[in-house]
């Protein structure tokens, strides 16, 4: 039979190897002693972030190109190319991108109060396809600032403007174009007309 020392050294052995395994759990822990660290609240295992797609730049239109937009172009508004009623609108990308005017054929021309509507436009002035404006290229359209039959806009309803609203889409602000020389073309907004956008002078002036 085992001596009551002998018992008495086992036990103080194996509980002198319990508190070592103790000490050892609690420092991988990074716990020091006391109460047990509390479990942090709400957090879960870490997932990625959701990451939106890359749409890349905006799709291209029924062109084949993006839409020609207000800050890629510079428009200038010349004197009547012929003395009966006519002024020559321009529109030049000066931005690094090609870009067309598929959605909306023919600019959107506000003369005087802007509740007015838009010029209505000449149909048979459509071009065969879309205008694409490559970089530094120029398209046209061409104003008849009064019905044909019209004392030159000279009517009751006429009067003279030195700039008006130029807008590319329907439902987007108008940008403001100055005529070129300040010298300000009789217009009657009831009568007047627009083409479509051409590709060449030579294609605005038959208008």
């Amino acid at each position: 039979m085992p001596s009551v020392t002998a018992t008495a050294r086992r036990a103080v052995a194996a509980g002198l190897s319990a508190a070592a395994v103790l000490a050892l759990t609690t420092g991988c822990h990074g716990h020091t002693g006391g109460r047990p660290e509390e479990p942090a609240t709400g957090v879960s295992p870490a997932t990625p972030s959701a990451v939106l797609p890359d749409t890349g730049p905006p799709p291209p239109g029924p062109g084949g190109h993006p839409p020609c937009t207000p800050e890629m172009l510079k428009f200038h508004a010349g004197a009547p190319h012929r003395p009966d009623r006519r002024m020559l609108l321009t529109v030049t990308n000066y931005s690094d991108r090609t870009c067309d005017f598929a959605a909306q054929g023919y600019p959107l021309l506000r003369f005087g109060d802007g509740r007015r509507p838009a010029l209505p436009v000449i149909e048979d002035s459509r071009p065969r396809t879309a205008v694409v404006l490559a970089p530094d290229a120029t398209a046209y359209a061409t104003v008849l600032t009064s019905a044909a039959g019209g004392p030159h806009g000279r009517g009751p309803h006429g009067g003279k403007f030195s700039q008006f609203g130029v807008a590319l889409a329907a439902g987007t602000s108008p940008v403001q174009v100055g005529l070129a020389d300040r010298t300000p073309v009789r217009v009657d907004p009831h009568t007047a007309e627009v083409t479509y956008w051409q590709p060449t002078l030579d294609a605005a002036r038959k208008w």
